[in-house]
């Protein structure tokens, strides 16, 4: 995350082989005296994720600005033993020509040195700012490539605003103060499919990565092609696909290639289900295969593929794969019917199986139980690959447990992150006919396994939240205070709280590259990345005066504030105004709770996640640790997630 310097930059001279075109932007287009905005503008890099040896695409967005930019200059600097700039273009449609003025100067210029690490870039509305750019609109796109040889994890594209050679924006009005965010390169081993990167997204959470090249293996074995079944609402539709198997770095891989048009005039706009039963293949990949023709007739009926496989099932929602999102990666003009959806189930590869054993290694107590599973979602055409890495909502996949491995020795999922540790993802064992399962729920797809990680607390052997506290904590959810203690009934700050929540729902890193503005909020906290989380989901907002309080004790009110708009990204139904007064009215102090906090309660009444305390909600009485594990538990419970 950038942390830009509260300063005002002034225009000098700058940049060599642009200096022309910065010393035009301060003398054709003066400042104008004007109001100052109530806030800074704001510039967004995306966050993306790139195989090592592949190249990425960062748009590079103005996504707030009061009065409209009519001239930039920037440096990005960036770590050239991982990264190097191929090309810059500019993306302001109407606004950036390129073309020389009559001086001959171009209004968009840029100069890369890939040697030192940095690209200059200018731009100068040469009619006088009369074509300004403004708000949502993409200023250029940065091409990048991952060294083969970069080390794995993540790298920041960073500028230097305390210097204007560096850093300076003029609006129409004034002198503009401009903040950025995002610009976080993750890279990830070769062939994996990617990570847990995320791209300016709504709210909501949906997101897909910028096209990257795609890049086909080459069989070392003759590929093998017969027809398959799969099933439309449950009717089996023979020969409806072709499954061909080749051997692709030494993993058989079976790609499922679905009769598109076949299975669209067999059900017409009447599509629930799409089953892919691919078994008997072993513990190869599986590829499942649609187009993007199909994909929308599915989203138009809420339907969902599933594809079912020997190492696992993974059931998608056709609306989780956000084709339209995906159009706008690929360029409009793309042909539904010639963009391919790839839906992949793939054992990881031995370097993640050994990062998901060191991170193991690292826990007290913890055994991986089955090798981890690759989830990932594709989009190719015309030789471009978009990656849907992040959904809307959460996403069901299950791993099939090894032959004679007991479900009752799973703790939990994990999910393997960028920098090789393990954290927890909501998981459910599912008792089988033959071998067991665990159902992982998810918003993004990466790198799943599962463990077995018993915990226990001397002083909770007694306490009413035994069972609670240490299911949480062998799930990697909460954790004690000391050796073996966990002090239950200590209260919980707003920062330690939210902090558990999130690992509760499996929400790792944000969902946009919206900045959280809290003027108490460190950088460099052990909570600065867990506020970031929680505010990109509407999880929490802070007080009127722009603080969160981090070390603040939080009382139950609050703490069922942030539930609530939980319950909203989990599906589980919130209490209306109807009901809310019957809800409370059952407590005696109900009289006492806030205005802001009586629907947030009552909808926390209504799922059974509280029950008060001796008839009393004691809505100001601070919480405690053995309260919030409950609640999280019965949150997540009620959810379905555990």
């Amino acid at each position: 995350m950038f942390q830009p310097q509260k300063k005002r930059p002034r225009i000098r001279k700058t940049m060599s082989g642009l200096i022309a075109l910065t010393l035009l932007s301060s003398l054709i287009l003066p400042n104008v005296a004007g109001a100052e905005p109530v806030e800074p503008s704001l510039v967004q890099f995306a966050n993306v994720s790139v195989q090592a040896g592949q190249t990425v695409h960062v748009p590079v967005a103005l996504k707030k600005t009061y009065f409209g930019v009519k001239a930039y200059n920037m440096q990005i600097d960036y770590d050239t033993s991982a990264l190097e700039i191929v090309r810059i273009t500019p993306k302001s449609v109407n606004v950036i020509s390129t073309s020389p003025n009559e001086d001959g100067v171009a209004d968009f210029q840029y100069e890369i040195n890939d040697a030192e690490g940095w690209v200059r870039i200018i731009w100068v509305d040469f009619t006088g700012g009369n074509s300004p750019i403004v708000d949502e609109q993409q200023m250029f796109d940065i091409e990048i490539k991952a060294k083969s040889n970069a080390t794995l994890g993540t790298k920041q594209l960073s500028v230097d605003q305390t210097d204007s050679e560096h850093w300076h924006f003029t609006n129409v009005e004034h002198q503009s103060y401009t903040e950025l965010s995002g610009g976080a390169i993750t890279i990830t081993a070769a062939n994996s499919g990617g990570g847990n990167s995320s791209s300016p997204g709504s709210s909501s959470g949906g997101s897909v990565s910028p096209t990257s090249p795609v890049v086909t293996p080459v069989p070392s074995t003759p590929a093998a092609t017969k027809g398959v079944d799969i099933y439309v609402n449950g009717q089996k539709q023979e020969q409806s696909a072709t499954a061909t198997t080749s051997t692709v770095n030494n993993q058989v891989t079976t790609t499922v290639h679905v009769d598109n048009d076949k299975v669209i005039n067999q059900i017409g706009s009447g599509l629930r289900t799409l089953l892919l039963p691919i078994t008997g293949t072993g513990k190869g990949a599986v590829v499942g295969e649609l187009n993007g023709k199909l994909v929308k007739t599915m989203e138009g009926s809420n339907a969902e593929v599933v594809i079912q496989t020997d190492n696992g099932t993974y059931t998608l929602p056709a609306s989780q794969i956000q084709l339209d999102q995906v159009l706008k990666q690929l360029g409009s003009s793309a042909p539904l019917e010639d963009i391919t959806i790839q839906i992949t189930i793939a054992p990881s590869a031995e370097a993640k199986k050994t990062a998901i054993q060191a991170a193991a290694d690292k826990l007290e107590n913890t055994t991986v139980i089955a090798a981890p599973v690759d989830f990932e979602v594709k989009a190719i055409w015309n030789g471009q690959q978009v990656n849907v890495d992040h959904f809307n909502s959460y996403v069901e996949r299950s791993i099939t447990l090894p032959e004679g491995v007991d479900g009752s020795k799973i703790t939990t999922g994990v999910v393997l992150q960028s920098d090789g540790s393990i954290l927890h993802v909501p998981t459910k064992v599912i008792k089988g006919d033959g071998n067991d399962s665990a159902v992982i729920n998810s918003l993004t797809n990466s790198t799943y396994a599962l463990i077995y990680h018993p915990a226990t607390f001397s002083d909770v052997t007694s306490h009413w939240s035994r069972d609670d506290v240490q299911d949480l904590a062998s799930r990697l959810i909460v954790q004690g205070t000391g050796e073996n203690v966990f002090a239950p009934d200590r209260s919980i700050t707003r920062a330690e709280f939210t902090a558990v929540l999130l690992r509760g729902l499996g929400l790792h890193s944000p969902n946009s590259t919206e900045a959280a503005s809290f003027t108490d909020v460190k950088t460099g906290s052990w909570y600065e990345d867990e506020v970031q989380t929680a505010v990109s989901y509407g999880l929490i907002s802070g007080y009127t005066d722009e603080s969160f309080r981090p070390n603040s004790e939080i009382s139950r009110a609050e703490a069922l504030t942030i539930v609530s708009r939980a319950m909203k990204l989990v599906g589980l139904a919130q209490a209306d105004a109807s009901e809310t007064t019957s809800l409370l009215s059952t407590y005696s102090d109900s009289a006492k709770v806030q205005a802001w906090a009586t629907e947030p309660i009552a909808s926390a009444v209504k799922q059974g996640l509280v029950q008060g305390v001796e008839g009393k909600l004691m809505s100001d009485a601070d919480i405690s640790r053995a309260q919030t594990a409950a609640i999280v538990k019965r949150l997540l419970a009620k959810a379905g997630l555990i």
